[in-house]
């Protein structure tokens, strides 16, 4: 029987060589997620960026140093304890929003991952990742301070700001992450 480190290694090397889409011909390499392959709770988040395509780990630049913080001020965990993935896998050119096709080419990477894991609790770091695991068109602003059913078996999936926007945003949308990270350790334990 292949466990579950086993399948989400050979998840990511079969990803590898992923051309689904054109975001295949400008990385340097898929950003295909990182770590506990058993995690409580998995954290998604849009696509990866500059600094994400030339190291291969999701969240490493600003953006990743703000979730680590909250991870440990607020879930009492480190990076390590969780899984982190990104809806797209490749880095979109000069930073732009993935496109839909792109979304839908990476959807299955995104979908195994989720099921392999098999978390209690779903974080969507967005607008991005937070619409298309719950279908819906619905902003992350209206999204947000609730948590939902997501999957068969039914997990929770909790909306929250992406890190990034916490950065520009100051205060008010660093509060309200900190409240959403709440929410998810609440689920976890309760889990």
């Amino acid at each position: 029987m292949t466990t579950a480190p086993e399948s989400l290694a050979l998840l990511a090397d079969e990803a590898a060589s992923c051309t689904a889409c054109g975001l295949a011909e400008g990385r340097t390499q898929v950003v295909f997620g990182t770590g506990a392959p058993d995690a409580d709770v998995v954290f998604v988040g849009e696509a990866p960026g500059a600094r994400e395509d030339e190291q291969g780990v999701p969240f490493v630049g600003r953006s990743g140093q703000l979730l680590d913080r909250l991870l440990a001020e607020e879930l009492g965990v480190e990076r390590s304890d969780v899984y982190i993935a990104n809806v797209v896998k490749c880095r979109p050119p000069d930073n732009r929003d993935p496109r839909p096709d792109e979304i839908a080419a990476c959807r299955p990477w995104l979908a195994h991952q989720l099921d392999l894991v098999d978390p209690a609790v779903i974080v969507t770091l967005g607008n991005f990742a937070s619409r298309l695991l719950l279908d819906t068109a619905t902003g992350i602003t209206k999204l947000r301070g609730a948590d939902y059913r997501y999957g068969n078996p039914p997990r929770h999936l909790v909306p929250t700001f992406h890190p990034a926007a916490a950065l520009r945003g100051g205060a008010g949308v660093l509060a309200d992450m900190r409240s959403d990270f709440g929410r998810a350790r609440n689920l976890m334990m309760a889990s």
